[in-house]
């Protein structure tokens, strides 16, 4: 019996393999899984191991940043009201953290700055820090769970009205 493969949209499977051990042992050496784990000790958080050679901490007591969950290299935090959501079968927000973690081995230190600058270029842009932030884009949006919003509405240029005769340019 052939196999199906898995939609695009679902992402890359939560189990582990040869590319989360590459990934992993990348932000080990940038420096931000071992950022994430200090800070995972400084706040008191349990850690536990997740899927695809990531840590969770459960119980991030913070309210910077404003979210669900967040990635700092292969340590996922996520509070205690999002529990639930990190840990249901194949979880949309656990893949979508987990696909941070990834830019975060492409990056390495300069994927911090870089996500800030995104995040203010859309606030600018569409309105809200993630919809045209191309971090967020690609880690997916809906799975992440943000809804895009029409984003900042655009000038538009006025239509003639049929009540008012056009004027004529008259050439010389």
């Amino acid at each position: 019996m052939p196999s199906v493969p898995p939609s695009a949209s679902s992402g890359p499977p939560l189990s582990g393999g040869p590319a989360a051990s590459l990934r992993r042992w990348i932000n080990v050496l940038n420096l931000s899984t071992p950022a994430g784990l200090m800070l995972a000790r400084l706040t008191g958080c349990r850690t536990l191991p997740g899927p695809q050679k990531t840590t969770l901490v459960e119980g991030y007591p913070l309210s910077l940043p404003r979210a669900a969950a967040f990635t700092v290299g292969n340590v996922v935090f996520y509070r205690s009201s999002s529990a639930r959501r990190i840990h249901a079968p194949d979880s949309p927000l656990l893949r979508h953290e987990i696909r941070h973690s990834s830019q975060y081995a492409l990056l390495g230190p300069f994927f911090l700055p870089a996500y800030f600058a995104a995040s203010a270029l859309s606030r600018a842009f569409a309105g809200d820090p993630a919809s045209a932030n191309p971090f967020e884009r690609l880690a997916g949006l809906r799975d992440g769970g943000y809804h895009p919003g029409p984003g900042r509405q655009r000038r538009r240029t006025r239509a003639p009205r049929p009540d008012r005769p056009r004027r004529l340019i008259r050439s010389r």
